[in-house]
């Protein structure tokens, strides 16, 4: 009887070691986030190729490039006019899109001139920081890298997934925001 209680009291204490941690059923490597990098660098890669590409072949204009990571160039160039917008200033432009072949994608006539308060408002990131460049009067075309225009899933419209944009941007007036004078 004795050894019986003993072996009890040693199954129990055996089987009393406390919960048993759960094993994740599929370990994540990381590599599909590798991979999804090499993809990206390789497709801007191949972008920014593209676009040095059609700068080399336009003799006609002479482009500047952005650190924002777009090109563009001065249709018209207003000398006169010495304030850009900056934060809060609401600005009415207008604007068109073409596909990197010259395709027209939207005119301007269709988008309609778009009044806009920078950097309080949203559009597309090359455009948001191409209207900051240009003075009232200034008209000027900049070319964007997919990522730059409307990235991963195009606007759902006419503008796919993965694809670079030229912009023919013209700005019409600038309201000054009293906060931006100082």
């Amino acid at each position: 009887m004795r050894l019986v209680l003993i072996l009890l009291l040693a199954l129990l204490v055996v089987n009393c070691g406390g919960p048993e941690p759960r094993r994740p059923v599929e370990v994540k490597s990381g590599s599909f986030y590798k991979e999804s990098i090499e993809r990206n660098k390789l497709l801007i890669a191949k972008e920014e190729a593209l676009i040095k590409e059609i700068i080399a072949k336009d003799t006609a204009h002479s482009y500047q490039s952005n650190p924002n990571g777009f090109w563009y160039y001065f249709e018209t160039k207003n000398d006169t006019a010495t304030y850009a917008p900056k934060t809060g200033d609401q600005i009415l432009f207008s604007y068109n899109l073409i596909g990197l072949d010259n395709d027209t994608i939207y005119t301007a006539e269709q988008i309609g001139p778009t009044s806009f308060v920078i950097d309080k408002q949203q559009l597309f990131p090359g455009l948001q920081n191409a209207v900051k460049l240009l003075k009232v009067n200034e008209k000027a075309t900049f070319i964007f890298p997919s990522l730059q225009a409307y990235g991963y899933q195009g606007d759902n419209k006419a503008i796919g997934p993965m694809t670079p944009l030229k912009a023919s941007v013209e700005l019409h007036t600038i309201i000054i925001n009293k906060d931006s004078i100082n």
